[in-house]
C-alpha cells in the first residue's frame, strides 16, 4: 500500500487536526484511502494524553489545553515544532505497538543524523533525547540530557494515529508551563537551540527520506 503526503503550510487548529485524523484512520479501516503521513505545525498549545496528572499542568490559563486520547501525558505543540502524524495500517506492517513506537523512534533519530545530530533512546522515557556536555551535569553526575521530540500513538483497528513532534525552532520557554511528559528534572532542546540553522523545510526532506528507510520494507 503506498502513503500519501501532506504539508500544510499554516498552523492547524487542534480540534481540526483531530477531526481529520480520525476521518482518515476510518477510510485505512475501511480500505477506501491510503496510508497517510501529515506534517504540520500548531498554534501554541497543550494537549494531554491518557496518562496526564493534573499536577504537571503548571500554567493552566497560559495556553489551550486539549485531551488528545494518545497515550502519555502533556506535552507542548506550536510553530516552530514539526508534527508529524502518521497514519499507518499496522495490519500490514505487524501488529506490534512496541516495535512501532520503536520505529516511531528511529524515524526521528535518523533524520536527526542528517543534521549530525545524535539521537538517543533512554529506557523508561519514551521520545528521542540528546546529551547535553556544554550544560552543568546531573545530580548523579551523568551529563545532561534534553528532549528534542516527542512520541504519542492511538491505535485503531490496528490503524495508528497521532505520531511524532520534532523541535525544529519553538520557543522553548512555552514549556515551562507544563511538566513535559511528566518527566522532571531534564531540559528540551532544538535543533536550532543545538547550533543547527535548519529550516522546516531541511526537517521536512530528512523527515521523508528517514521515513522511507524505516518503513518503507513494512508493508506486507
Amino acid at each position: 500500500m503506498s502513503v500519501t503526503w501532506k504539508i500544510s503550510d499554516q498552523p492547524v487548529a487542534y480540534p481540526e487536526a483531530l477531526r481529520l485524523m480520525e476521518s482518515r484512520v476510518d477510510e485505512i479501516v475501511a480500505g477506501s484511502a491510503p496510508e497517510h503521513v501529515w506534517l504540520l505545525e500548531h498554534p501554541p498549545l497543550y494537549t494531554a494524553g491518557t496518562s496526564a496528572d493534573p499536577a504537571d499542568l503548571i500554567q493552566p490559563d497560559r495556553f489551550p489545553v486539549y485531551e488528545s486520547r494518545r497515550g502519555g501525558e502533556y506535552t507542548y505543540h506550536g510553530p516552530g515544532q514539526r508534527v508529524a502524524y502518521a497514519m499507518l495500517d499496522l495490519n500490514h506492517r505487524g501488529r506490534d505497538v512496541r516495535r512501532y513506537v520503536w520505529q516511531l523512534e528511529e524515524w526521528v533519530i535518523r533524520t536527526l543524523d542528517a543534521f549530525n545530530v545524535k539521537g538517543e533512546r533512554r529506557a523508561g522515557r519514551v521520545g528521542v533525547w540528546v546529551t547535553r556536555p556544554d550544560k552543568p551535569p546531573l545530580p548523579d553526575g551523568r551529563p545532561a540530557e534534553d528532549k528534542i521530540a516527542a512520541i504519542g500513538v492511538r491505535i485503531r483497528r490496528w490503524v495508528s494515529f497521532h505520531g511524532i513532534a520534532l523541535n525544529v525552532e519553538p520557543d522553548l520557554s512555552h514549556y515551562n508551563g507544563i511538566v513535559p511528559c511528566g518527566i522532571s528534572g531534564y531540559g528540551v532542546t532544538s535543533l536550532v537551540d543545538l547550533g543547527h540553522p535548519v529550516t522546516m523545510s531541511d526537517a521536512d526532506l530528512a523527515l521523508r527520506a528517514a521515513f522511507d528507510s524505516v518503513f518503507s520494507g513494512d508493508p506486507a
